[in-house]
C-alpha cells in the first residue's frame, strides 16, 4: 500500500510517519507542499510540526499549501486521510474537519504522555483496537485545545465522531486528564464519511515498548488492514 507523507516548511514529525508506515509493511512516498498530484497513493498523512512557523494560527497558512487542493480531492474521492497535531489544525483550518484548535489552557507548549479512550473501533483508524481501550501515547502541543460552537459539538457527540478522548487510568473521562482544555476531552474526531480522521497526540511516537509505548501502531495496523482489503 502506497501512503503519502507530506511534508511543509516546519514539519517536524513527518520521518516518524514515514517510519511508522515502513513498520506496518506500508510504503511511504514523500510529497513536499508545492507537489501536485496524489496519484497513486492509496492514503495521505500530514505530519506534526509547526508548519510555516505556526504563523497567523497554525496550520492556517499550511491550508493553501499547493498540495492541500490534491488533498482535498483525495478525500472528497474517499481516500483515508490522517492528520496528526499540526496536521490536525492543518485538516481543520482547511476545513476537511470540523471546529479549531487553539491555545492550551496552561498557555505553554506541553510535551508529556497522556491516556486516550478508544471511543469507536468500527473505523479505517480503529479497527485494531478494543472499545474502551485505553491507550498511552504521548503528545507535543502548545495549541491542542479543541473547540467548536455548540451546534458542532452536539452533532459530533450525536454522531459518534469523536473517536479518542482524554481519559485516566481507570478510563474515566475526568477534568484532571484533560491535558489541554479541550471540550468533552475530545483527543481525535472523524468526518461523517469516516475516511478524514484527526488527532493531537502522536500515535507515530508510541510504536514500540522499548521506547516506552506500542499503543500506536493499531492506527497504523488499522489503516493498512482497511486498505488491503479494499484493495
Amino acid at each position: 500500500m502506497r501512503v503519502a507523507v507530506l511534508t511543509f516548511p516546519g514539519s517536524n514529525c513527518d520521518y516518524d510517519l514515514y517510519q511508522a508506515v515502513k513498520q506496518v509493511g506500508g510504503e511511504p512516498v514523500w510529497r513536499w507542499h508545492r507537489d501536485r498530484g496524489l496519484e497513486g497513493m492509496d492514503a495521505v498523512l500530514l505530519p506534526g510540526g509547526f508548519s510555516y512557523g505556526d504563523y497567523l494560527r497554525a496550520g492556517a497558512i499550511a491550508r493553501f499549501s499547493p498540495i492541500m487542493e490534491d488533498v482535498r480531492a483525495f478525500a472528497e474521492q474517499g481516500g483515508p486521510v490522517v492528520g496528526i497535531c499540526n496536521g490536525f489544525q492543518i485538516l481543520c483550518e482547511a476545513g476537511l474537519l470540523p471546529g479549531a484548535l487553539i491555545r492550551n489552557e496552561s498557555l505553554r507548549f506541553q510535551s508529556e504522555d497522556c491516556l486516550l479512550r478508544v471511543e469507536r473501533t468500527d473505523t479505517v483508524f480503529t479497527s485494531d483496537y478494543a472499545p474502551g481501550q485505553v491507550l498511552r501515547i504521548p503528545l507535543a502541543h502548545a495549541e491542542g485545545n479543541y473547540r467548536a460552537d455548540r451546534e458542532t459539538l452536539d452533532r459530533l457527540e450525536g454522531e459518534g465522531l469523536v473517536l479518542f478522548r482524554y481519559v485516566d487510568e481507570s478510563g474515566e473521562v475526568v477534568r484532571e486528564a484533560n491535558p489541554n482544555g479541550s471540550l468533552n476531552n475530545i483527543a481525535g474526531i472523524v468526518n461523517p464519511a469516516g475516511n478524514v480522521m484527526g488527532m493531537m497526540p502522536h500515535p507515530e511516537r508510541a510504536m514500540e515498548t522499548l521506547l516506552g509505548s506500542a499503543d500506536g501502531l493499531g492506527v497504523f495496523t488499522s489503516l493498512l488492514a482497511s486498505l488491503a482489503t479494499a484493495g
